[in-house]
């Protein structure tokens, strides 16, 4: 019986060990949001686009746009070179650990003709070099200008000897939801893809990431991060960045950065070497929170200001503590991502029009970000 139980001990512990190493090694984790870094695995799937005013997809050409975007739209090669354990053993036990060469991929937009590409941060971070492969599969090493993680763009840039095609930034202030988009990306160098969809949402807010984003319903997988959004005429309004899905693939929704703000941020690195943030000097709390509704708010549309930071562009300003603001610059202010995605298209000492509600009263202020 003592022999028994000393097997069953035995049992249980190298049981134990089994199934922390296949939750270690094997088993996958659950994301919400998804980066669109890289992948081995190529999923066939159907999309079939459907008129957004219901008298057929034909009335809409994507011909122009798309010839416009796929030879300015590049495959992007991380190499880097982890050390971990190259077994289980040196896992436990450590030995050291191996260099491992570690590929990741993700797309770039050309956006000048003599090299310079804009992609996203998490494509290139830690990388120890950068490959760069054009739409006609001739591949550069590039050269990493800068980067910016909070927005999730990077600058990279190519050596040529000739002129490049390139994507000019369009005004993402000005696209509408329902406007047909397309998504370019090269995510498995296997040269540019397009698919094709509709904004779903502006200034869309996502967990954990305080940043502003547009929405669409174009098919974009695994390998389209920094992949360009473009609207019919061929301009890019967008920099695909992020989808949201459990299993890693498309299900409907993605995401991209603004192209006012990625056009902010390149014109900051290369201007300045890093981003130069305007700041209103406000704090927030959200129209529905106990806060707004204790101070008697009763709209659900716009800013509600908590509270000024002293010698701060809303200090000099006379903004106020219970102000709610309903536009900057004519432009409509409904949430706190849409104030979030207009200040960072800005620069300190850029002044802004501030339209605030003071009880019963509409106001405007100037007000200039420092």
């Amino acid at each position: 019986m003592k022999k028994f139980g000393s097997l069953l001990l035995v049992s249980v512990f190298a049981g134990a060990i089994t199934l922390g190493a296949y939750k270690l090694f094997l088993e996958k984790p659950n994301y919400a949001i998804v980066p669109q870094e890289s992948s081995a695995n190529i999923i066939t799937s159907s999309y079939t686009p459907t008129s957004a005013r219901g008298s057929g997809i034909n009335e809409v050409d994507f011909t122009m746009a798309a010839e416009n975007s796929v030879n300015a739209v590049v495959h992007v090669k991380n190499l880097s070179v982890s050390k971990g354990p190259s077994s289980i053993m040196e896992f436990f036990y450590g030995y050291g650990g191996s260099q491992k060469p570690q590929v990741g991929t993700g797309s770039g937009v050309i956006i000048s003709q003599d090299g310079y590409i804009v992609t996203n941060n998490h494509v290139i971070a830690n990388a120890d070099q950068l490959q760069v492969t054009l739409n006609n599969n001739k591949t550069y090493d590039a050269e990493l200008i800068g980067t910016d993680p909070n927005s999730d763009i990077a600058l990279l840039k190519i050596d040529v000897d000739r002129k490049l095609p390139y994507l000019a930034f369009g005004d993402s202030d000005n696209t509408k939801v329902g406007e047909w988009v397309l998504a370019v990306g090269n995510p498995f160098n296997l040269t540019s893809t397009v698919t094709a969809g509709i904004v779903s949402a502006k200034a869309r807010a996502l967990a954990s990431i305080d940043q502003s984003f547009i929405q669409t319903d174009a098919a974009v997988n695994p390998g389209n991060s920094g992949g360009a959004l473009v609207n019919t005429n061929g301009d890019l309004i967008g920099i695909n960045t992020a989808i949201t899905s459990q299993t890693g693939s498309y299900v409907g929704y993605s995401f991209a950065v603004p192209s006012n703000i990625a056009k902010k941020v390149v014109e900051d690195i290369m201007e300045y070497g890093n981003v130069q943030k305007g700041i209103l000097g406000i704090n927030t709390v959200p129209m529905n929170s106990p806060y707004a509704i204790e101070n008697g708010i009763n709209e659900i549309d716009g800013v509600y200001i908590a509270g000024i930071e002293e010698d701060s562009g809303a200090d000099d300003a006379e903004l106020q503590e219970g102000d709610i603001i309903k536009n900057i610059d004519n432009v409509e202010i409904h949430k706190f991502s849409d104030l979030i995605g207009y200040i960072s298209s800005k620069r300190p000492g850029d002044q802004l029009m501030v339209t605030i509600l003071r009880g019963e009263d509409k106001m405007d202020f100037p007000v200039t970000l420092k």
